[in-house]
């Protein structure tokens, strides 16, 4: 039996980093700004980097030490265009991979998004309580949620229980999975975190929705950042995405964007993916 091995194919790009465009702490309106307020005061700092291709190196990477990690787990669900089934189907098999792949003992998934280039679908699916529509791949090196917004999640929906399940140690996770077709445009890379320097980099930016107020890191460039992704991505293969960790002595977070491939096929199906986002909880 021939066993097919892919080369490693590292890409030279750019990415969108922060820069202020005014001297306000930095901010991003959701929902829709008041009259006459820019909806942010975030540009961008374009840097050429080479993102490295981890592809039959899966396992040099892990959740705990560079805070991302990539593992085989085909779906049930393939479309993705039903909000039910996405519910009943997929949401319990995120469960089963956060509990096989980040040893949860206990999760709370509290929204999803489908991203779709806007030839293929208009807008977005969002569960986000606003029920704002976004586009398509984010091409802005961010991280989901601050530490003191990843606290407030779990305030947030976990309620009467918060005060205790903050007491042990609690993550979020984004699961990332394409979706119909293999990753050729707009794929997605993450930063390992040991090449971090959080004081410097992380810039903590309001998120304003209509109805409350959420935080996100924006990240500096740094020369020191170190990319990574997986070529070709197929639907059955997902990336856990640390966005955040209470524990002090793993890997806390992970940047991640978007990027241009300048060597995929033209025309090549545009990206489609779905991503959910989860806090996990090691106590119980």
């Amino acid at each position: 039996m021939t066993i097919e091995v892919h080369a490693p194919r590292d890409v030279h790009t750019t990415l969108n980093y922060f820069t202020p465009l005014t001297d306000e702490p930095p901010y991003m309106y959701v929902s829709e700004p008041p009259t006459s307020v820019p909806r942010t005061n975030v540009g961008s700092d374009i840097h050429p980097v080479v993102i490295h291709d981890v592809r039959n190196k899966e396992d040099t990477v892990g959740l705990d030490t560079t805070g991302f990690q990539f593992v085989k787990y085909p779906s049930a669900e393939k479309l993705f265009e039903d909000e039910e089934r996405v519910r009943n189907v997929y949401y319990p098999e995120v469960e089963e991979i956060l509990k096989k792949y980040a040893a949860a003992k206990r999760v709370f998934i509290f929204d999803h998004t489908i991203r779709r280039h806007p030839t293929q679908h208009e807008k977005v699916t969002s569960t986000n309580s606003d029920k704002t529509p976004q586009r398509g791949p984010v091409q802005r090196v961010h991280v989901d949620q601050t530490y003191t917004a990843a606290e407030e999640r779990v305030r947030l929906h976990l309620g009467d229980e918060a005060e205790r399940l903050l007491k042990g140690r609690y993550r979020i996770i984004n699961v990332w999975r394409p979706i119909l077709n293999p990753v050729a445009h707009n794929p997605l890379a993450v930063a390992d975190y040991r090449s971090l320097d959080p004081e410097r980099d992380l810039v903590p930016t309001r998120h304003i929705y209509a109805n409350r107020e959420g935080s996100t890191f924006a990240v500096r460039h740094n020369p020191n950042h170190k990319w990574y992704y997986l070529s070709d991505q197929t639907p059955d293969e997902v990336t856990l995405i640390k966005c955040f960790d209470s524990d002090l002595d793993k890997a806390r977070l992970t940047p991640h964007s978007a990027f241009q491939d300048n060597t995929s096929p033209k025309d090549a199906p545009q990206r489609q993916s779905i991503e959910v986002r989860v806090l996990v909880f090691d106590a119980e």
